[in-house]
């Protein structure tokens, strides 16, 4: 069955019918084990401050949606109570992104930024369907994944066109091998669904709701949905949801390119400290292209026997880009690259996809293209590609090949695409306060301005954040913190087009 056929009914917005032992189940909360390999692998989750334990359980939900009273699959949850129950709102659940990260994984290793917000709210997150411990899309084992990310993924010539197609042709055979019957049913309208669901299993009136990243999309698309269960929400790290796909990857050249400027801009500001070649922002960018293009003829050490390869290079200095934290391991990675070394930007790239240091993979990018893949109507030939290059190397000099050959991540997939882009349109939902960071490399800014009008007047509410990085509520600026917290724990909605300088 096509994606777009499977369980995408939206009822009219109105809460679809639901068999009552999904809607009246009882969660099991017990201590949560160690991550699975899907998740990422490490340790059990670390005791709250004042030493409060994580819980976790799994809930019930419709594979199918267009068929509730069908088979069931389990998606995972974490929660942590809230400290002063006496005033308590409810359940603040969290969406970090991906799409395809493991939220039982990240809720824990973010959980200090979020601790005020845990005097009023159990802080709840979870596995979307497809990922880590919720039914995760399964592709290739990992030594597959390892060739897989080292492929050149910016032909230069017929030969490499075919290599590049055929690995992506190998990694869509897996997922359907592996993963057939899940794949239609992961994408973002479920993912909805399965949040009001929550809701109801929690015990909420009301979603209140914090995405990140694509987590703004998903609750975007639940505010679609549900518009008249919206509690207290916000979206920070906006995706722009008027973007098709190929839109979608012009943003992020420009993003990206923005961000690099940046890092420039920085590292000449420090002078004879910075350990990059050059005198302008584009010597030091001449400079990582001529790097890149190096590698392109021929990898270089990297970490035991594996390569670093130009692909893998591009990836660990987009990953590093996404903080001004990263920035000095990028830089670091990048002047050790230039001497022969290329371990540093290899662990970057490694992150950046989900590969642990014994060489486990995570289920995050066989997640993220399963999700994406679903959604997504578009598919794009190579000859379509090739055509796009020239506008993805004004939008990049340096990330446009990458980012512009990216488009045929879905071109072999096995099931179709829903839409162009998703309808977030919520008349008759409170409040969501939209959060847009001005040198967000991954979401870029604009997108925070598109969501807030597309979600509807007296909807949107936009907040700005005049910094670096992607997002912004964790950048540790103290406006935004105040602003987003004041909202979530008081009700107070700002003046939509508040900025935080």
């Amino acid at each position: 069955m096509a994606a777009g056929c499977s369980g995408d009914g939206d009822r009219g917005g109105r809460d679809p019918d639901r068999p009552t032992e999904l809607t009246t189940q009882k969660l099991t909360w017990e201590d949560c084990p160690a991550p699975s390999l899907q998740e990422g692998t490490g340790t059990a989750p670390s005791p709250l401050p004042g030493g409060a334990k994580w819980e976790c359980s799994f809930m019930q939900a419709p594979l199918d949606y267009a068929d509730p009273g069908g088979e069931t699959i389990e998606l995972g949850l974490i929660r942590a109570r809230a400290t002063d129950p006496a005033k308590r709102i409810g359940s603040l659940v969290f969406n970090f992104g991906g799409p395809g990260g493991s939220g039982i994984t990240a809720l824990p290793s973010f959980a200090k930024e979020y601790e005020t917000l845990r005097t009023r709210y159990d802080l709840v997150s979870f596995d979307p369907r497809g990922v880590g411990r919720s039914e995760g899309v399964e592709c290739q084992d990992d030594p597959e994944l390892d060739a897989f990310f080292a492929l050149d993924s910016t032909p230069d010539d017929a030969a490499e066109e075919r290599t590049f197609q055929d690995g992506l042709q190998r990694f869509a055979d897996a997922c359907e091998e592996n993963s057939g019957d899940t794949l239609p049913h992961v994408g973002t309208s479920n993912a909805a669904r399965d949040l009001d669901l929550m809701r109801q299993v929690l015990g909420d009136t009301k979603l209140h709701y914090f995405g990140i990243s694509y987590g703004t999309e998903l609750g975007g698309v639940y505010a679609h949905l549900f518009p008249g269960n919206v509690g207290r929400a916000v979206f920070d790290a906006v995706v722009n949801p008027n973007g098709t796909a190929e839109q979608g990857a012009l943003g992020q050249a420009r993003g990206f390119q923005l961000a690099l400027n940046n890092f420039a801009q920085d590292c000449l500001r420090r002078g004879d400290a910075c350990k990059l070649p050059g005198g302008s922002v584009k010597e030091i960018e001449d400079y990582i292209s001529g790097l890149l293009a190096q590698l392109d003829k021929k990898p270089i050490t990297g970490i035991g026997d594996r390569k670093l390869t130009q692909s893998q290079a591009t990836n660990g200095i987009l990953q590093s880009l996404y903080s001004k934290e990263y920035w000095p391991y990028l830089e670091q990675g990048l002047d050790e690259a230039d001497g022969g070394d290329g371990g540093l930007l290899l662990a970057l790239s490694d992150s950046m996809n989900g590969r642990d240091q014994n060489g486990d993979y995570s289920n995050l990018q066989a997640a993220n293209a399963a999700i994406n893949c679903v959604d997504d109507k578009a598919r794009f030939s190579a000859e379509q590609a090739k055509a796009k290059l020239p506008e993805f190397r004004r939008a990049s000099p340096v990330f446009g090949d990458f980012l512009g050959w990216g488009l045929l991540t879905c071109s072999q997939w096995p099931v179709g695409g829903t839409w162009d882009h998703p309808d977030v349109s919520a008349p008759g939902s409170a409040p969501i306060l939209v959060v847009g960071n001005t040198g967000d490399p991954a979401t870029p800014y604009a997108g925070a301005a598109a969501m807030a009008a597309a979600l509807g007047k007296g909807v949107g509410v936009e907040l700005t954040y005049e910094g670096q990085g992607h997002g912004a509520y964790n950048s540790g600026d103290a406006c935004v913190k105040r602003t987003v917290d004041a909202y979530l724990l008081d009700g107070k909605v700002p003046k939509s087009g508040t900025v935080c300088p």
